[in-house]
Parts: structure tokens; sequence; C-alpha cells
């Protein structure tokens, strides 16, 4: 009888949330766009290259560049940003400059670029100079610091993966708290690092790099900044290649909804990889066949009796939650090693999903917040905040609980924080997402992506004016060197501007194979280090 009637309480905190989600949709939630005004141009950086800080000996040199803090006032205050490049390693036939842009917001661009330089093919080390920067607040760049390391590992070991009475209440106070700290440690810098003056940014580095166009690859929020990049910039895009994309106008004016898809699409991938474990026990290694039950018994017996680490903090439920959140994201080809993980937890001996967020997770997560609250405009009102939280982590069971109700982190949980952000929003983007007059953009979508919603692609590429669509069908986040099909068709289309025909699927993902035929493992996902993948 309880389930019964907990369940019909989840349906009806559900459908209030929807409707208001509708009527946020309906009215929008962010202001019109400001009417433009003539201001001078800012001045193009001067680039002094020279040896990277920390040379590595990988060919890539160094440099900063000076942009404008508040693009309203182009011609005041400054703040540098780390840029990296390795020039082409053919100049006699050399195209152009490709830039790299990761994940987060938060991961450095200098180390993207510098990371991902061997996973490339020959025709782009010899045709472009490949180029990274740490966008404004990132690293290098200034890093946005709210939480300091005490205060986010007092809140993240203090997190369960079972949350109990109360914890809605505290993740809206934990918001308030983060958002204010924002304003105490970064308030200066806070209403600046949004993606409109991220993208004004790229345009200066370009022409500090001396090019009429630029040729871009972003993946997951790198997709934002490119595509807000072609917004603001639309003839200065020879080639753009937008991987694990966002639908612009939901992400940044109905977020609610936006986070509704994620959650959703969150669970939906752990919740395929726990089908695969019932199916397939022996390969899987976790669960005898019921691994959904035994997946939320750890839950709950972490949440219990929880694993010291070797850094002395201990490992949660909430601690597994968050470590699939971002593994589940490899695809397939990791799903017998998050099995062997699973059962490693579950005998309370090290594993992977067993590693609290580091200070490295704290810098990335400070970052990651603070942008998105800044490019995003969520309503003020606290019944919509708790009635979508809640219903949100309620319809999506596996891991909406412990990452909606936690503190202040990733993407899903944003909602706490921003929706009680105070600093202004001059470098929020607010106009058309058409970039009408662009060179075609290829747009990569991948069908079982767990943290941007295959339908985000398929809206961008309608949006686009140029857009066309890639489909990866795969289990995963993004698809560019996951797949010897989709990398063939990125790579022609950045060497010679040949896009895919319409409606092409490729579906080569890499299969589970049982632990004992692999020769390597695939890497756990680190969320602080954003890298193309090399292509198998």
């Amino acid at each position: 009888m309880q389930t019964r009637l907990d369940d019909a309480r989840k349906r009806v905190v559900w459908g209030i949330a929807l409707v208001l989600i509708a009527v946020t949709a309906l009215l929008g939630a962010g202001p019109g766009a400001a009417r433009a005004t003539a201001l001078p141009a800012p001045p193009v950086p001067a680039l002094s290259w020279g040896p990277c800080a920390d040379d590595q000996g990988d060919g890539f040199e160094c440099a900063t560049a000076r942009v404008p803090l508040d693009y309203r006032r182009p011609t005041g205050a400054t703040i540098p940003l780390a840029v990296t490049r390795r020039l082409a390693a053919d100049p006699a036939h050399r195209t152009g400059v490709l830039v790299l842009h990761p994940g987060g917001p938060g991961n450095s661009g200098v180390n993207f670029a510098r990371d991902s330089y061997d996973a490339l093919p020959a025709a782009l080390r010899d045709g472009f100079d490949v180029v990274g920067y740490d966008m404004r607040g990132v690293a290098r760049s200034g890093q946005v610091e709210c939480w300091n390391d005490k205060e986010y590992a007092a809140a993240v070991d203090a997190a369960r993966g079972v949350p109990g009475p109360g914890a809605l209440q505290t993740a809206v106070r934990q918001g308030q708290e983060f958002a204010a700290a924002c304003r105490e440690r970064s308030g200066g810098l806070l209403p600046f690092i949004g993606t409109a003056s991220n993208a004004k940014d790229l345009d200066l580095l370009r022409q500090a790099l001396g090019e009429e166009t630029l040729t871009f690859y972003g993946r997951s929020f790198g997709s934002y900044v490119g595509t807000v990049y072609a917004a603001q910039f639309p003839r200065r895009v020879r080639a753009m290649v937008l991987d694990g994309a966002y639908d612009p106008r939901r992400y940044a004016d109905v977020p609610y909804a936006y986070d509704a898809a994620q959650f959703t699409a969150l669970d939906g991938a752990v919740a395929r990889f726990l089908d695969w474990c019932a199916q397939n026990a022996t390969a899987c290694g976790f669960g005898d066949g019921k691994p959904r039950q035994a997946f939320e018994q750890l839950k709950r017996d972490l949440d219990a009796d929880p694993v010291v680490t070797a850094s002395g903090r201990p490992a949660t439920g909430y601690t597994l939650a968050y470590r699939l959140m971002f593994n589940i994201n490899s695809g397939k080809e990791i799903w017998p090693y998050l099995g062997e993980a699973l059962a490693l937890a579950q005998a309370h001996k090290p594993s992977f999903l067993l590693s609290p967020p580091s200070p490295a997770s704290f810098d990335f997560l400070n970052v990651n917040m603070a942008v998105e609250c800044a490019d995003r405009v969520y309503p003020a009102s606290r019944l919509l905040l708790g009635a979508v939280v809640g219903a949100e982590s309620a319809s999506s069971p596996l891991l909406g609980p412990p990452i909606g109700l936690g503190p202040p982190t990733y993407d899903h949980n944003h909602a706490p924080t921003c929706a009680q952000w105070q600093a202004e929003r001059p470098s929020r983007y607010e106009g058309s997402y058409r970039a009408a007059g662009s060179a075609p953009i290829l747009v990569l979508g991948t069908t079982g992506d767990p943290d941007t919603p295959y339908q985000d692609a398929v809206a961008l590429a309608a949006t686009l004016d140029a857009g066309r669509l890639l489909t990866f069908d795969a289990e995963g986040h993004t698809g560019y060197n996951r797949s010897a099909c989709v990398s063939a068709l990125v790579n022609a289309y950045l060497s010679t501007l040949a896009l895919p025909a319409r409606g092409t699927v490729c579906a080569d993902e890499t299969p589970p194979e049982p632990l004992a035929r692999r020769t390597t493992a695939p890497t756990p996902a680190d969320e602080t280090n954003d890298v193309i993948p090399t292509l198998h």
C-alpha cells in the first residue's frame, strides 16, 4: 500500500512539474535580447609564442592572449587567456587552424589540444595548426572558485546514494550557499564567464592567428561554444563539427525541460547496462542475474558502511553514483569493466567507482556550475524549483536521487544553485542560433548518449540554417574516434569540406567484449581530463 501511495505522490508531483515546465517553455525564462549598439572594436591580442611552462617536448608552444573582461567595454579592463598551438606538420600544404574545444564547462582547452593531438589523423596534423585555449574562468585563464576544497569535500562526503528525508531542502540550501560563495570569492568574474563572451574571445584569437576563417571541433559543452560562435560570426566558419550537441534554445531558455531530458538519458543508459548484465551474468560479473536489485542494495550498503579510501575519505553510495555518471559515457566497451568495478565495490575492495571527487574535480565542478549559471536563466520560484527537482529525481530512480538531491556538482543538479544565482548575466547569449550565412556545420549525435541526449543533436541540426546531422547508433557520450565510420566522415569533412549524405547512420560501436579477450582496458573516465579517444 505504501509503495502505491508513494508512486501516486510521485505522479502528482511530476504532473505539477510538467505543467510548470510547459508554462516556462511558453513564456520563456530569459530576458529578450538587448538592442545592439555600436561599440569600438576590441584590440586584437598580440601573441608572443614560446615554450610552454610545462614543456613536454611535444612540439606545442604557448602564448597569452589579453581579451576584454566586459565586451560592453571592449577597450577597458582585460583578462589573460592561455593559448597553445602546434604548427601544421606539412606547411607547404597547410589549410589553416583547427581549434579543439573540450567539454565541461571546466576542462582545460590547452590540455585538450595537447592530449588529443596524437589521436588526430595525419591529414589533420599535416594540414592544420592545432590550437587550444583555456576559456575564461578555467585553469590557467583565471580559475573560478566558489567552494574551496574543504567545503566541497565535506559536502560530497556527507552525501548519500539513497538520500533520506529532507534531502531536497538540503540541496536547495547548499545551492544557495554555493551561489553565495561564488559571489564572495569570484564575484568580479562571474558576470563575464558566459558563452557569448567566450565566443567573442574565440574570434579575437582567430584574428590574432591571422586567419580569415576557423575550422572547429567542439565536443559536449564545446558544441554549445561552437553554436554560439557560428551564431555571432557565421561567415568566419570554414568547417565546424559539433559532437554531443546541445539543443541551444532549450538549454539556455527552458533549462528545467533540458535537465529533465538529461536525467532521463542518464538513467536510461544505466538501465540498458544493467539489462545487459541481467542477460550476460557471467560477462558482467555483478548481480547474479539480478543486477538492478543488487545495484540498489549496493547504494544502501555503502551509505551504511562506507569504504575508507586510500585518501582517508569515505566512498558512499553517492560516490558510486557520481563515478558511474561519468563512466557510463564510455559506451558498451566499458560495460564489462563497470560490472567488475561494481563487484569490487560490493566486496569493499578498491574500485574506480569508489573514488571520491578530488581537488582537481572541485576545480572542474566550480567552473561547471558557474558558467552554466551564467548561461542559463532558471525561474526564481522556489515552488517550481522544489517541484521539478523532486520530480526529476523521482522519475529517474537509478541515479536521479543521489545526483539530483546531492550537493552542487555536475549538469543534472544545477537548478538548486542557478535558480538562486544573483550575479548579472551580460555575457549570456540571447540571439538567434540559426547561424545564417555560415558554411555547412556537421552535427554529431549518439543515439544512446547519457549526457547530451540524441534529440538535442536532431534539434540543433534543424535549428542551424546549414546544419547536417550525422548519427552514431551507439551507447556513450560523443562519437568522434569511437567509430571508424564516424571518424572517416568527420575527417573527410574537416579536411576537404565533403559532407556525409543526409540521413547517414554509423553503427560500428565497439561491443562489450569479455575481459579475458581484451589486451588493454579502457581508461576510466575522469571528469577533469577531457580527451579525444584513440580510434581502435
